[in-house]
């Protein structure tokens, strides 16, 4: 009998089998998912352009430059427009215009959407996503964390959820799929970043403001700011996962750089003396305590030997901030140049979101990825990353894995078309912001406005932009990818406004010259 089969048989007789299990440590990796509200394409010294601009200078985010470093910065990576679309295609793997769920989520059963002289807007799942049948205004799926979870994953949620809405089961992570919930519920943003003002919390019976963040009380009045308590209990809740010997899914969503522009007086300084205003440091400090955080993760991974078997994949939810809201002061805190645009907007600067992936032994560090992805294709990437090779879906996969991009074994990209539907009204003002349907093609991006017809249609590599509309040049290029783009929304269901004269839909897009 060969000696090893021998000795192993021997330590199996001698210890039990479960101690024979227990040298045969879990290989799957660890998944930290860190991802950034409002964030846009150039809110960090990372350029993700082809060069440096004076963004990358005004910013200070040396963990994100130690990640690219380690690992693959994605150049092109798209999500939704608004918060709650791109988190429930993330967490659903469904393109939004299949979800419906197209604006931002908050109360129950209202709408969240500016009102119209001209359009009818549909009635979208305003009640976001869950995993629940029958629940009105909602899209029932099987959560990225639920599959997870089912396949022997530790699932942790930390910080941002806005899934649901308030009293919806979507509204809570523990019904998503996540075993812990730290700060998240409904909510779409901080009422406060502040510890001195509880977070948003009051302590005089009154009721607490919407956005006002749960479960934190233990950092209430002692100068911790928001994206730091996150970290402190996300380190915590990885000190309890340690100990669990079995592999952990961290989803790390902070709700910085979210409006308010509080200060974090960590950073906060340095930036006025760099020149910028009161509001731009504010900015910044929030910037750069976000990416403290990333680094603190990136530390304690290290500290506790951890790093080689945990993939980290960062990326934001949508673009900057750059759109004008009524009721702010006028000053914008954030530009997304070259890109046009912002948050809210079907330009580039709505839609195009820093990405960067480390996988040890699989991305080569400091390398680029040039391809574009979207936010659904997250979904099937990272179960795939875990090993899941076969998992069953209450709903229909739009979400494409991205892992031939990382491991140099194909493009999935080629030949691939990517759609955005917001038949909405966001209800800040800036171009490209309006209730639009949109497709890219290769180079060629086509923009179409619901309420008036019209459209744009502009070359993404030689227009980044966007500023040259190229619709009169090319009538058959318009034509055709107008017609994908209106296939496309019909065969996903996808919803349209109607006109409040007539009350009859507004055509779509392959139905207007």
């Amino acid at each position: 009998m060969d000696k090893r089969l021998w000795l192993s048989l021997a330590v199996a007789s001698w210890t039990g089998l479960e101690s024979v299990q227990a040298a045969q440590p879990e290989q799957r990796p660890n998944i930290i998912l860190f991802l950034v509200d409002d964030m846009g394409w150039q809110d960090t010294s990372v350029p993700f352009w082809k060069q440096r601009t004076s963004s990358n200078e005004k910013f200070e985010t040396p963990n994100m430059e130690r990640l690219a470093a380690q690992g693959m910065k994605f150049t092109q990576a798209y999500a939704c427009s608004v918060s709650s679309p791109s988190r429930c295609s993330l967490f659903s793997g469904m393109n939004a215009a299949r979800h419906r769920v197209t604006n931002w989520t908050y109360p129950k059963n209202k709408t969240t959407d500016q009102k119209s002289d001209v359009l009818l807007l549909p009635e979208w799942n305003m009640n976001g996503i869950c995993q629940v049948a029958g629940i009105e205004h909602t899209c029932q799926v099987t959560s990225l964390a639920q599959v997870l979870k089912d396949n022997g994953y530790h699932t942790i949620h930390c910080g941002k959820a806005h899934f649901g809405a308030l009293n919806t089961p979507g509204e809570s992570p523990y019904h998503m799929g996540f075993e812990v919930n730290i700060a998240g519920h409904a909510g779409g943003a901080p009422t406060s970043y502040l510890s001195e003002e509880n977070y948003g919390n009051r302590t005089d019976g009154k009721p607490n403001p919407w956005f006002a963040v749960p479960g934190l009380e233990h950092y209430w009045g002692k100068d911790v700011f928001l994206s730091e308590a996150l970290t402190l209990e996300a380190k915590k809740a990885l000190d309890k996962a340690r100990q669990y010997h079995q592999p952990f899914f961290l989803y790390m969503a902070h709700y910085a750089v979210h409006v308010p522009i509080d200060k974090d007086r960590r950073f906060y300084q340095k930036y006025l003396d760099k020149g910028l205003s009161p509001k731009e440091a504010a900015y910044a400090s929030l910037v750069e305590g976000m990416d403290k955080s990333l680094g603190d993760l990136m530390d304690y991974l290290e500290k506790y030997q951890l790093a080689d078997n945990t993939i980290i994949l960062f990326m934001s939810d949508n673009g900057g901030l750059s759109a004008e809201p009524a009721w702010r002061d006028g000053e914008l805190h954030t530009q997304n140049a070259p890109l046009n645009s912002g948050k809210g907007s079907a330009y580039e600067g709505g839609i195009r979101e820093p990405m960067i992936v480390k996988w040890p032994g699989v991305t080569a560090a400091g390398t680029i990825c040039e391809k574009p992805l979207i936010i659904e294709d997250f979904y099937p990437t990272i179960l795939e990353m875990a090993g899941i090779k076969q998992y069953k879906t209450v709903q229909k996969i739009d979400g494409v894995s991205f892992m031939p991009l990382l491991n140099h074994t194909g493009d999935p990209s080629e030949g691939r078309e990517f759609y955005w539907n917001f038949p909405n009204l966001w209800g800040n003002t800036g171009p490209g912001i309006g209730a639009t349907a949109t497709i890219r093609k290769g180079d060629w991006k086509l923009i179409y406005y619901y309420e008036s017809g019209r459209k744009e249609l502009f070359n993404i590599r030689e227009d980044i932009g966007e500023s040259r509309n190229c619709e009169e040049q090319y009538p058959k290029l318009v034509k055709k990818l107008s017609k994908r783009l209106g296939n496309y929304l019909r065969k996903v269901k996808a919803q349209r406004p109607a006109y409040k004269a007539t009350a009859s839909p507004v055509p779509w897009p392959d139905e207007v010259r």
